[in-house]
C-alpha cells in the first residue's frame, strides 16, 4: 500500500490557511486537521495555550506545543499516513520554530531537538507558507482574536520573517506563495506547484 502524503500550511494569523487546508484535503479525500487542537487531548492543550487568563511562560508555551504535536503525530498523522490516505495540516513543526524561536526568542537548537522528539522525525512531504504582510493579516482577523492573534506587531513581523528564512534554508521542502492574491489565484498556485513536485 502507498503511504499517504503529508502536506502542512503555514502562514501568519489571517493568512488563509484554514481555507485552503479544507479545499486541498477535499480534492484529495485527504484527512484535514491543525496544530494546535487535532485531538482529543490536543483540544484541551489549545485552550491553554490560547485562551485568556496566566499566559504561559514561553518555554511553557513550547513545552505544551510540543505535548499537542506528538499526540498530533501519534494518534492523528502517522496512522493515515500508514494507510495510504493523505493528511493536510494546519500547522505543523515550522509554527514552532517561527513562533517560539524567532517570536519568544527561544533558542532554536533547543526547539529542533524537542521538535524531534515530538514528531519521530516526521516530516512534511511540502510545506506551503502562505506569505502575507502583517498589515494584511491584521486586518483579516475576527473581532474577538485569541491570546496569540492578539500579540503586537513586531511579535508578528518576527514570525513571518522567521518562516521566510526557513523556507529559504529549505526550498525542497517549502513552496512560498503571496497571500494577498485572491483566493482562486491563491489556489491554482498551489495546485501548480504540488503537480511540479509530483504531489498533484
Amino acid at each position: 500500500m502507498r503511504r499517504g502524503r503529508f502536506l502542512v500550511v503555514e502562514g501568519i494569523d489571517g493568512c488563509g490557511k484554514s481555507t485552503q487546508v479544507a479545499r486541498l484535503a477535499g480534492l484529495r479525500g485527504a484527512v484535514a486537521t491543525l496544530e494546535p487542537g487535532g485531538t482529543e487531548l490536543g483540544r484541551s492543550l489549545r485552550r491553554l495555550i490560547l485562551s485568556e487568563g496566566e499566559p504561559p511562560a514561553p518555554v511553557t508555551e513550547a513545552f505544551l506545543l510540543a505535548a499537542d504535536r506528538a499526540q498530533h503525530v501519534a494518534g492523528v498523522i502517522e496512522p493515515t499516513l500508514r494507510a495510504g490516505r493523505d493528511v493536510v495540516s494546519d500547522r505543523y513543526a515550522a509554527s514552532t520554530i517561527a513562533y517560539q524561536g524567532f517570536g519568544r526568542g527561544l533558542e532554536r537548537s533547543e526547539l529542533e531537538t524537542l521538535i524531534a522528539i515530538a514528531t519521530g522525525g516526521l516530516r512534511p512531504d511540502v510545506t506551503i507558507l502562505l506569505d502575507l504582510p502583517v498589515s494584511a493579516a491584521g486586518a483579516r482577523r475576527g473581532e474577538s482574536p485569541d491570546r496569540m492573534e492578539s500579540m503586537a506587531t513586531d511579535f508578528f513581523e518576527r514570525v513571518r520573517s522567521g518562516y521566510l528564512a526557513l523556507a529559504q534554508e529549505h526550498p525542497e521542502e517549502w513552496v512560498v506563495l503571496d497571500a494577498t492574491a485572491s483566493l482562486s489565484v491563491v489556489s491554482a498556485a498551489i495546485d501548480e506547484a504540488l503537480e511540479e513536485r509530483g504531489l498533484s
